[in-house]
């Protein structure tokens, strides 16, 4: 192999190894978002939780039927998960199909992950549609956490250790979220709201 070979062989090398990193990267802040542990997207992918684990360490290329398998399971397009960070432009546009939606238990609540996937860590933001009636539940989140809920359309009210508050139209509701808590729309019509939740953003006592 000539030089000019060699040097397009480390090229080739070097763009598949930054891709790998970029693409596990964003498996890890896709999967953090739906708060899914390793075994939890390896059962719903069909990809092994070694795999998964390699793949968000950049130890392995994975193959693109992996890659869509991943996608599949965490409701994004495959183009989202093989996009470089370098290569986004400032402004970004997200469309219906690269937006995942999370579903309450009872059906009723879907909220759409409408905050950068790069702050998932420590900032996460969704829309929220409700039924009337519906019930999102939540497990605490880390020693800190500020939820914030700014309600657009109907009525809602969030109950944190038996406390519970209502909001209306145009009202906004603040709590601590590193508990267990339940957000319900109330009343007979449907409700629009959005949901800010900022982890540790404070040691409360």
């Amino acid at each position: 192999m000539g030089v000019e070979g060699r040097e397009r062989t480390r090229e080739l090398e070097s763009g598949a190894q930054q891709l790998s990193g970029q693409l596990g990267k964003t498996i890890q802040r896709l999967r953090k978002a739906y708060n899914l542990s390793l075994s939890e997207l390896a059962e719903q992918s069909g990809v092994a939780k070694s795999i998964i684990s390699q793949i968000e360490r950049n130890e392995t290329n994975p193959t693109l039927a992996t890659i869509w398998r991943l996608s599949q399971a965490l409701d994004v397009s495959i183009e989202r998960v093989l996009a470089s960070a370098e290569d986004e432009p400032f402004l970004e546009k997200s469309n219906r199909r690269d937006t995942p939606i999370l579903v309450s238990e009872d059906g009723k609540m879907r909220l759409a992950i409408i905050g950068w996937i790069k702050t998932v860590e420590w900032l996460q933001w969704y829309d929220i549609s409700a039924d009337p009636g519906g019930v999102l539940e939540s497990d605490a989140h880390q020693r800190g956490s500020v939820e914030t809920l700014s309600v657009l359309e109907g009525d809602f009210e969030v109950e944190v250790a038996g406390v519970v508050q209502t909001a209306r139209t145009g009202e906004t509701l603040r709590y601590r979220c590193d508990r267990p808590h339940v957000v319900r729309c109330i009343g007979e019509r449907p409700g629009r709201a959005t949901m800010v939740c900022i982890l540790k953003a404070a040691v409360m006592d």
